[in-house]
């Protein structure tokens, strides 16, 4: 187990007291100074009292660093997705600590994450930034995230607070919910994290709850800061503050980005002027400085980490954490996992099978060094194997990059691009390798006076066939293949911006005929339209034009090579159009004619299997129709080594659902996320996910909790002593494996309304063949307890707060949410809660 953070639960009174005194060296203006952001990603430095600039880099999975525009590369771990289905707090900590290695290297003293919130609706954009649908599952894999996040001696930001659980309207949508649901489901995913973890910041969202905006709500104050005790900083999420006395009164502490705002001179002169106490400011540095003494940023304090835990291979982490997270929901005749040794020939076919997913778009995405897709990573593993590929259909409309592997740099020779940006004049501004023709963050101060792009590049076909290669981006345009003019036209963009980069920019391709192997020189030139200033975004995107592709074509080749291939493994998934920050999704299908890929396929041959490369759940409608299906959501860089080793049992597939999967979207309970006169009311109440399920007597296609694994288990022998269950699991199979035990309770007869069933623990086990183990399961006195309201959190017998209703609660233990064989009555009263 990682250990907790050294930080104390509360602030040593000597610290404090001498903060404060630091503190009362500032001129009010100067103190005002520190409560914005000197830029996009960094805090203001105060020489006067020794304090350095401050670093906060996005990193839910990965840590970007203070660019946008990838020059640096990052370690791209599998997105909150992929860690919650391992249903493994100790892997989530072993992931938090080389998150904090990663933010070291790059110089940043903040994470921004994780990710906290809920999976209201399935059709949340964000999801795949986020963990569950289940607000134990995501407290208790987010609580071991910032302990190993801070135990490396950088701040971890749990975000976004509270009930930012779509996209739609995200910036003003008011989530209408009640006093109870609030507490049980929603705040109750931050509040192990924030009690026993105290993390050194917390996000505010945009949204609001209850009519307030959350940069100016009360929940700020209470339960968080009050009776939670958090003592860190409350950041905003970028723009998320608008106000300067509200905002200010409120228990916000940090405006984000910089250097302008809300704040500044407005803030000051309502200080002046008695709108905003004094005090109030003073205790606003008094956290900034504090939370810069933990970071080690602030001469004379000792950081709260002096000596950093040693680094574990961030790629070998990423590969391990892939493959815990894989869900095996089907596996008809036991087809998987392949013999490698007995496997001769494999019809790889789908877009995401050659360019995967591995991280979802919107500020949680980073630029890997490298990215192993499905298709690089069985031929690594089976070189021995004629391994095909074909496209299949389309994932995505618009324009999908080339594979930076495919791409050669004419001028290094080295694996990328050439990209050079030149003044009105000529003169050049940048003249650099990049590592792939993906070039969606230019809007930086270096470009600021460009106003050309030239992109150059040889890209090199794994493939022959005809195509339509095309470009994304804004402006006066011209394509030059093999030295000749393919397209001049003008591009105009006329959509949102989102970090500085263009989203959804216009495109424009031509057709071209491949031949595997055959180096083609591509050569884009972009006349820049005029920006407002340099953080408005550049965009400029160079691979395949999909949308225009021979569909029929398309399909007639890949059910060609599966019927000649011994097995065929179809990618399917989403794209950055379809998953992605900034909006939510309006339908669960696959994109394009993916569904109809999947069931030509199958048609042909017997032993298809289907490779779901999404960040939350699709439809299914084929999935009786095929021999198995792997969930990967979004696998990190080494997604596809990661694959291969599941395909090839090197690895147990060991994920279990940490959301439901439904056959139909008119089977969601809860589905909308489009708020009405600016409302979004949360009417479910505390019945949320497999609850809602339970409660509607709907069956899902795949339950919560749920997977499939390469061997047996039996769970027997379950008791009780107080509220400690004990159980045997055993492996019944012929091989090694991992099961997740789980703990549900229910209440047959309740004064209150509740779940069917709620979760109440978890634990996996791991164990060779026939080796049998005990498990055991202490469930905590939240589980039983319900909010009576009152707004205090007192638990005894009368009024408000939390309370427990006593009486007989049973507990079911079993493997998923609905197979739950076993079952213990516990007798509870008020004092044992």
């Amino acid at each position: 187990m990682t250990p907790r953070t050294t930080t104390p639960a509360t602030t040593d009174a000597t610290d404090t007291a001498a903060l404060r005194a630091l503190a009362g060296r500032l001129t009010l203006e100067q103190k005002v100074r520190l409560l914005t952001g000197a830029d996009s990603w960094s805090l203001h430095a105060e020489p006067a009292i020794g304090l350095r600039r401050i670093v906060l880099s996005d990193g839910p999975s990965g840590i970007r660093g203070e660019s946008w525009d990838g020059r640096f590369s990052a370690l791209n771990l599998p997105s909150a997705t992929a860690l919650s289905a391992s249903w493994d707090p100790d892997l989530a900590a072993r992931y938090g600590a080389v998150l904090a290695v990663e933010a070291r290297r790059m110089g940043a003293d903040v994470v921004l994450g994780p990710t906290i919130n809920l999976h209201r609706s399935p059709l949340g954009g964000r999801h795949f930034e986020a963990y569950s649908e289940d607000p134990l599952l995501t407290s208790r894999l987010c609580a071991a995230y910032v302990r190993a996040v801070q135990a490396g001696g950088v701040g971890a930001t749990p975000k976004h607070y509270v009930a930012n659980d779509s996209e739609t309207d995200r910036f003003t949508y008011d989530a209408r919910i009640d006093e109870r649901t609030l507490r049980e489901v929603y705040l109750a995913a931050f509040e192990d994290t924030v009690v026993h973890e105290r993390p050194w910041l917390v996000m505010s969202a945009y949204n609001s709850v209850n009519g307030a905006t959350m940069t100016e709500n009360p929940l700020l104050a209470e339960p968080l800061c009050g009776e939670w005790g958090f003592d860190g900083v409350v950041c905003s999420d970028w723009w998320a503050a608008r106000t300067t006395e509200p905002a200010a009164l409120a228990r916000q502490d940090l405006v984000m980005p910089g250097p302008d705002g809300p704040w500044g001179e407005k803030l000051v002169a309502a200080v002046r002027e008695g709108r905003v106490p004094q005090a109030d400011i003073d205790e606003k540095v008094l956290r900034i400085l504090r939370m810069a003494a933990r970071v080690g940023a602030l001469d004379g304090f000792t950081p709260a980490v002096t000596a950093p835990p040693a680094a574990e291979d961030g790629p070998a982490l990423a590969r391990e954490a892939a493959a815990e997270g894989i869900v095996l929901v089907r596996n008809a005749g036991a087809e998987l996992p392949w013999a490698p040794d007995s496997l001769s020939s494999v019809a790889v076919i789908g877009h995401n099978a050659y360019l995967a997913r591995t991280q979802g778009g919107g500020s949680a995405s980073v630029e890997p060094d490298h990215v192993i897709s499905p298709l690089d990573g069985l031929r690594a593993a089976l070189p021995g194997a004629d391994i095909s590929w074909h496209i299949g259909a389309e994932a995505q409309r618009g324009i999908a990059p080339f594979a930076g592997t495919d791409l050669t740099d004419p001028v290094s020779g080295e694996r990328g691009v050439r990209l050079v940006a030149r003044r009105a004049d000529g003169t050049v501004v940048i003249d650099e390798r990049r590592r792939d023709a993906n070039l969606v963050r230019l809007g930086t101060a270096r470009l600021a006076d460009a106003t050309r792009i030239e992109l150059r590049t040889r890209y090199t076909p794994t493939y022959s066939g005809p195509a339509r290669i095309g470009v994304a981006a804004a402006g006066g345009l011209r394509l030059l293949l093999d030295g000749t003019e393919a397209v001049a036209t003008e591009l105009i963009h006329d959509g949102e911006e989102f970090g500085g980069g263009l989203v959804a920019p216009p495109t424009v391709s031509t057709a071209v005929e491949l031949t595997e192997g055959h180096a083609l020189d591509l050569t884009v030139e972009l006349t820049i339209p005029e920006r407002e200033g340099p953080e408005s975004g550049v965009t400029l995107v160079a691979g395949f034009d999909l949308v225009t592709a021979d569909g029929d074509r398309l399909i007639a080749d890949a059910v060609a090579a599966a019927r000649a291939a011994e097995v065929a493994l179809v990618v399917v998934g989403t794209s950055a159009e379809v998953e992605s920050e900034g909006f939510d999704r309006t339908t669960l299908a696959l994109q394009g004619r993916q569904d109809e890929l999947v069931r030509a396929v199958a048609a042909v041959n017997p032993r298809t299997v289907v490779v779901v490369n999404s960040g939350a759940p699709v439809l299914l409608p084929w999935r009786d129709e095929v021999a198995a299906i792997l969930l990967t959501w979004f696998g990190g860089q080494e997604f596809g080594h990661a694959l291969a080793d599941v395909l090839l049992g090197l690895r147990e597939p060991g994920g279990r659902l940490p959301t439901t999967w439904p056959k139909s979207e008119r089977d969601v309970p809860v589905l909308d996320t489009t708020p009405r006169d600016g409302a979004l009311p949360y009417t479910e109440g505390i019945h949320l996910g497999y609850r809602a399920w339970l409660k509607a007597g709907t069956e899902p296609a795949y339950p919560f909790g749920f997977g499939l694994g390469y061997t047996d288990w039996e769970l027997t022998g379950a008791h009780a002593e107080g509220t400690e269950l004990t159980a045997t699991v055993r492996n019944t199979g012929a091989r090694a494996g991992k099961q997740v035990v789980q703990v549900y309770l229910s209440r047959p007869e309740s004064a209150v309304d509740r779940p069917v069933r709620w979760l109440a623990g978890f634990a996996a086990v791991r164990a060779g063949a026939g080796e049998e183990t005990t498990v055991t399961l202490r469930l905590p006195a939240r589980a039983f307890q319900h909010w009576a309201g009152g707004g205090t959190s007192r638990t005894e017998s009368g009024g408000g707060g939390w309370r427990t209703e006593p009486g007989v609660f049973r507990a079911h233990l079993g493997f998923d949410s609905r197979q739950l064989p076993l079952a213990v009555d516990l007798t509870i009263t008020q004092e044992e809660a």
